[in-house]
């Protein structure tokens, strides 16, 4: 679970409708009025992360503690557990690993939620906090989570934060293996130790 705290809210004053805001937000949670040119946000939506914040060319948003913070999170439902755990190692994760650092987000609260029916990376993001911290790394491990559940999410349209799959070490050819092979490379060694960690036993049962 993590409690959200903080808001993003815009000044109308300041604010040019340039549409930054709704590219990076994690959870879409920030719409441009184009028309007006205002963003607006949706208060239910947002995280708290400052990605908005960060990135406004006129200094237009800023993040303050909310009147009531929530909670958000996704807890593994009876009976799922065995689903869980094995969308996790399909996606070749440990159930218990952690694929969020900033918000501590495990494998299976993530896969969790995609089996509870979160198809994009955005709402595996508003129902777990992943990539609420620092919006970049976490963007892969949802996207393996979602590919090995047989969802082809499509990037959010205008999005600037969908950088597509990045290559894991069971995704190199054998013709790479090969020619790097003499240089100190141990592909296939390094996949026999992850295929370990990803395939230990649960700690929790």
């Amino acid at each position: 679970m993590r409690t959200i705290r903080m808001l993003a809210v815009v000044d109308p004053e300041l604010c040019t409708g340039c549409t930054i805001c709704d590219r990076v937000c994690p959870t879409l949670a920030i719409v441009t009025d184009r028309k007006a040119h205002l963003a607006a946000v949706e208060a239910d939506r947002c995280s708290g992360c400052p990605a908005c914040e960060q990135r406004c060319p006129e200094g237009a948003i800023h993040m303050v503690v909310r009147e009531k913070p929530f909670d958000i999170g996704v807890q593994v439902l009876p009976g799922d557990r065995e689903r869980v755990d094995a969308l996790c190692r399909a996606a070749r994760f440990h159930p218990e690993q952690l694929v969020c650092y900033c918000t501590g987000t495990r494998a299976d609260e993530a896969a969790a939620a995609i089996l509870q029916g979160a198809h994009t990376p955005e709402e595996i993001s508003l129902r777990t906090g992943i990539r609420t911290g620092c919006t970049v790394e976490c963007l892969q491990p949802m996207l393996r989570l979602l590919d090995a559940a047989g969802v082809r999410a499509e990037p959010p349209k205008g999005g600037w934060q969908w950088y597509g799959r990045t290559v894991t070490a069971w995704d190199i050819p054998e013709s790479v293996k090969r020619r790097y092979a003499e240089r100190g490379f141990y592909f296939d060694e390094d996949i026999e130790i992850l295929e370990r960690v990803v395939n230990a036993p649960s700690q929790e049962k």
